[in-house]
C-alpha cells in the first residue's frame, strides 16, 4: 500500500507557474487519496484564473489511457505552461515523459505502506520517500532513477550516459540534466535538494 498526501497549500500554490492545467489521478483501489482536498484546491486555482482546466480521472500512470483522458482538453494543454498533478510519483513521471516541453510539478508526495503495490504497465518506480524531489528534477526521480539514489547531482563513475552500477542503465541524473536543459531550467541545479528524511521513506517501512 501507500498514501498520497498534498504538499503544504503554499508550496502547491507556488507551482501553479503561468498558464496551469491540474491533472488529478482519483488512484489505483490501493491508493489512499486525498480526493476532497485535492478538487478543493483545485476549484479554487481555477476561481483564481490561474488554472485553465482540472481534469479527473484515474490511472494516469498508463500513457495511452492518460492520452484520452486529455485529448478533449489538448487546446488548454497545449497553451499550458505548467501542469500541475495530483498524483503519485509515477503519475507524475508518466505525465512528464508524455509532455516532454511542459513544466511538469508533483502537488503530492507519496508514503508507504506495507502490502501490495499495485501495477502500472511502465518500468517507472515511486522511491515513496515521503518528500518528492521531482519538481527540482524536471519530473525525473533521482531515488527511482539513480541506482546510488543520489539527490543532488550525478556520481563521478558514470560513463557515456550509462550507470556505473548497472551498464545497461541510463544514468538518471544525466537524463535529469538533459531534461532540465530541455526545459530551460537547469539553474535548478544550482540549489542543493533538502537533506533526505529516512524516516519518511519505503526504506524506513
Amino acid at each position: 500500500m501507500l498514501i498520497t498526501e498534498l504538499k503544504s497549500k503554499d508550496s502547491i500554490l507556488s507551482l501553479a507557474k503561468g498558464k496551469t492545467v491540474i491533472i488529478c489521478c482519483e488512484g489505483c483501489k490501493e491508493v489512499y487519496f486525498p480526493d476532497a482536498e485535492a478538487a478543493e484546491l483545485s476549484l479554487e486555482l481555477i476561481d483564481s484564473a490561474v488554472a485553465t482546466a482540472a481534469v479527473v480521472t484515474d490511472y494516469i500512470c498508463n500513457p495511452e489511457n492518460l492520452e484520452v483522458q486529455l485529448r478533449k482538453y489538448m487546446d488548454k494543454v497545449d497553451a499550458a505552461d505548467t501542469l500541475l498533478v495530483f498524483s503519485c510519483g509515477v503519475g507524475v513521471q508518466t505525465v512528464a515523459e508524455s509532455y516532454e516541453k511542459k513544466k511538469v510539478y508533483a502537488a503530492c508526495d507519496t508514503i508507504p505502506l506495507p502490502g501490495h503495490q499495485g501495477v502500472t504497465p511502465l518500468e517507472y518506480e515511486c522511491g515513496q520517500c515521503g518528500q518528492c524531489y521531482l519538481n527540482s528534477t524536471g519530473g525525473i526521480c533521482p531515488i527511482a532513477g539513480c541506482s546510488k539514489s543520489l539527490i543532488n547531482g550525478q556520481c563521478g563513475g558514470s560513463k557515456n550516459g550509462k550507470c556505473e552500477v548497472d551498464k545497461d542503465m541510463d544514468c538518471g541524473w544525466e537524463l535529469i540534466y538533459r531534461r532540465l536543459e530541455k526545459l530551460g531550467l537547469l539553474e535548478a541545479l544550482l540549489h542543493p535538494a533538502k537533506m533526505r528524511n529516512f524516516n519518511a521513506s519505503a526504506d524506513a517501512q
